[in-house]
């Protein structure tokens, strides 16, 4: 991470006064340090990363018709069974850190119908029952907040 930072700034700053200031600020790093970096070859996992990420481009960037493809509608689990099922062998944490770096989602379908949103500038309603909720009979006594509650007796409370 230091050695990103250093190559991003050396072209205005130069290698050896950023290493000069960050050695002052506690963050020591030798300019020898830097070059090592630049000359080592990237990793494999970043090599495979790269392959993966031209590959679930592929799915979840729209083609030359600017449409997508159905793939892109699966979330991480989805898409790393499709990709064994491709034949591409990777791990589920693999294909979910590329997703979350890249931006990628699946779609989420709601299960619940959200039908009222409070609004916390609201005054609240009074309390009628005086926070005593037992009744001494059936159908004595309904509670509920605003929103649809399914009663015994067939329509909905609001």
């Amino acid at each position: 991470m230091t050695c990103r930072f250093i190559d991003d700034h050396r072209d205005r700053f130069g290698v050896q006064p950023i290493c000069t200031a960050l050695t002052e600020h506690g963050r020591r790093i030798a300019p020898r340090t830097y070059y090592a970096w630049r000359k080592r070859a990237p990793s494999k996992r970043a090599l495979s990363d790269l392959v993966l990420v031209e590959v679930l481009a592929g799915y979840y960037q729209p083609g030359a018709d600017d449409k997508r493809r159905p793939e892109s509608l699966y979330g991480a689990t989805k898409m790393w069974a499709h990709l064994g099922c491709e034949g591409i062998t990777v791990s589920r944490a693999t294909v979910e850190r590329l997703m979350r770096v890249n931006g990628w989602k699946g779609v989420v379908r709601s299960k619940r119908v959200r039908t009222t949103e409070a609004d916390p500038g609201a005054t609240r309603a009074p309390d009628l029952v005086d926070r005593e909720f037992g009744a001494q009979a059936p159908n004595e006594l309904a509670v509920a907040d605003f929103t649809y509650v399914p009663m015994a007796t067939g329509p909905f409370g609001y």
